[in-house]
C-alpha cells in the first residue's frame, strides 16, 4: 500500500495532523500500536486551556526547592531512582524556568494556545462531535485568601499580555455556580474563554471517524519498524509512503533516535479515577484545588480526579502515591462515592526542558517532519498542531510562525 503522508501516532496530536493533511488533498496512512485515543490522550483532565499561555516551568524559589526535595508534594514526586538520568534534562528545564527565559517562552506559546479553542471547535462541528464539548470554563480554587490574590495577580497579568478572559469568585459565587464543593473554600478564579470535555477518549475517536470519512486510513501498526523512505509494517501489511510524521508523544524519542536526532525528552507521569458522586451531587466544571495538587472533573464515567506530576522514567511500574494522597482531600472538597475503575490509569505527558513542542521538517531527511513535546498541553494544542503540521507540509502560510517549534533548537 502506497501513501502520500503517514502519521505515526494515534492521540490527538497524530489524528489531528491526519485530519488536516487528509483534508487538504493528501492520502494519508494513521498507524498506531492500539486504537486511536488509547494512550495518553485518555487520561487527561478534558480542559481545552485557552489561558494557558505560561507553559508549566519548574521551581525556582529556595522554599519551592525544599518542599519538592522532601517528595511529600501533593502536586509533585519523584523517583529517586530516576534522578541520575533525568537530572540533566530537569537542570535544562530549571535554567528555560527562569522568570525572563519563562516570560519570553510564552510570547511564543501564546501563538498557538490563541488558537486552541477555536480549532477544536471548528474540528470537532466538522466531525460531529460538538455535543461532547462544554462551552463554560474551568475554576481553580482556593482555600487561604493569601493564594487567592496571588493567583488574581497573575490572571491580571495574563489578562493584560494575552487577553486571557477570567471572573474573580468570591465564596457566594463560587457556591452559585458549584454548590456541592466544599463551603469552606474562600474563593475561586474561573477562566471563562476556555473548554473542556466530557470524554476525551471519544472526541479522538470522533476525529479519527472523521478521518477515514475523508479516505484517510487507520491502521494497527509499529511506528519502531519505520525505515527510510519511508516504510512502515502494519497487520495489513507494508505501506510506503513519500513522507512520515513522528507523533508519538512520550515514545516519540525513540524513532528520533534511530533517525540520528538525540531530542532531550523526558515524561511527566500522572494518574487518574473516576468516583461517583453521592447522594445526588453534582460538579458542573472541572475544578483545580491549587494547594491540595490535584483536579476533579466531570466526565461521562464520573468524577475523574487527575494528580499533578511525577517524575520517574516512562517505562517503569506504577507507583500511584499522588492519588492515595489526594483522595481523601478531593472527598473533602466534593462528596465522592466509590471507586469506579479497577485501578489506576496512568499516562505520561512527554516534555522537552523548554516546554515549547516541536513541530516541524527534520533538517537531514526529507519527508520527515516532527509532532512531540506538547507536554501538559498535548489536549489542547491538539487541532492547532494538526493544521500548523499539514500547512508546513503543504507550504501553505501557516496559522503561526513555526520557527520557534522546530526541532533544530535542540538538534541542528
Amino acid at each position: 500500500m502506497k501513501f502520500d503522508t503517514v502519521v505515526l501516532g494515534g492521540g490527538i496530536i497524530g489524528v489531528s495532523v491526519a485530519v488536516h493533511l487528509q483534508r487538504r488533498g493528501r492520502a494519508v496512512a494513521l498507524v498506531d500500536r492500539k486504537r486511536p485515543g488509547s494512550e495518553t490522550s485518555l487520561g487527561n483532565a478534558g480542559l481545552i486551556q485557552r489561558e494557558g499561555v505560561y507553559p508549566y516551568a519548574f521551581p525556582r524559589s529556595a522554599r519551592a526547592l525544599l518542599l519538592y526535595a522532601r517528595n511529600r508534594a501533593p502536586d509533585a514526586r519523584y523517583h529517586m531512582s530516576a534522578m541520575p538520568k533525568l537530572a540533566p534534562f530537569l537542570m535544562r528545564y530549571w535554567w528555560y524556568s527562569e522568570s525572563r527565559r519563562h516570560a519570553a517562552i510564552a510570547r511564543v506559546y501564546a501563538t498557538l494556545i490563541e488558537h486552541s479553542v477555536a480549532e477544536h471547535r471548528a474540528l470537532a462541528e466538522a466531525a460531529g462531535a460538538t455535543g461532547l464539548l462544554r462551552h463554560d470554563g474551568w475554576i481553580k480554587i482556593f482555600r487561604t485568601r493569601a493564594k487567592q490574590d496571588e493567583e488574581l495577580r497573575t490572571a491580571v497579568q495574563w489578562h493584560r499580555e494575552f487577553g486571557v478572559s477570567y471572573e474573580a469568585l468570591d465564596a457566594a459565587g463560587l457556591h452559585a455556580l458549584e454548590p456541592d464543593l466544599d463551603p469552606g473554600v474562600v474563593g475561586a478564579l474561573r477562566y471563562t474563554a476556555a473548554n473542556s470535555v466530557s470524554d476525551p477518549q471519544a472526541l479522538v475517536w470522533a476525529y479519527a471517524r472523521y478521518f477515514e470519512a475523508l479516505g484517510g486510513r487507520v491502521l494497527i501498526g509499529d511506528a519502531a519498524t519505520l525505515a527510510p523512505q519511508w516504510q512502515v509494517s502494519t497487520q495489513d501489511g507494508p505501506i510506503e509512503a513519500q513522507s512520515v510524521v513522528v507523533a508519538t508523544g512520550p515514545w516519540s524519542d525513540r524513532i528520533a533516535s534511530k533517525l540520528g536526532y538525540n531530542v532531550p525528552l523526558a515524561v511527566k507521569r500522572g494518574y487518574h479515577m473516576h468516583y461517583a458522586a453521592k447522594s445526588g451531587a453534582r460538579l458542573r466544571h472541572p475544578v483545580l484545588d491549587t494547594e491540595g495538587g490535584f483536579m476533579i472533573t466531570p466526565m461521562a464515567r464520573g468524577i475523574r480526579l487527575t494528580t499533578g506530576v511525577e517524575l520517574g522514567l516512562r517505562d517503569t511500574h506504577k507507583t500511584p502515591v499522588q492519588l492515595a494522597a489526594v483522595e481523601p482531600v478531593a472527598r473533602k472538597l466534593f462528596p465522592l462515592g466509590a471507586r469506579l475503575d479497577d485501578e489506576p490509569w496512568m499516562g505520561c505527558r512527554p516534555c522537552t526542558p523548554d516546554m515549547l513542542p516541536i513541530i516541524g521538517p527534520a533538517p537531514r531527511h526529507d519527508g520527515l517532519w516532527f509532532a512531540f513535546g506538547h507536554a501538559h498541553h498535548g489536549f489542547t494544542l491538539g487541532p492547532v498542531t494538526g493544521r500548523l503540521l499539514a500547512e508546513l507540509v503543504t507550504g501553505s502560510e501557516t496559522i503561526c510562525d513555526p520557527a520557534p517549534f522546530r526541532i533544530e533548537r535542540f538538534a541542528p
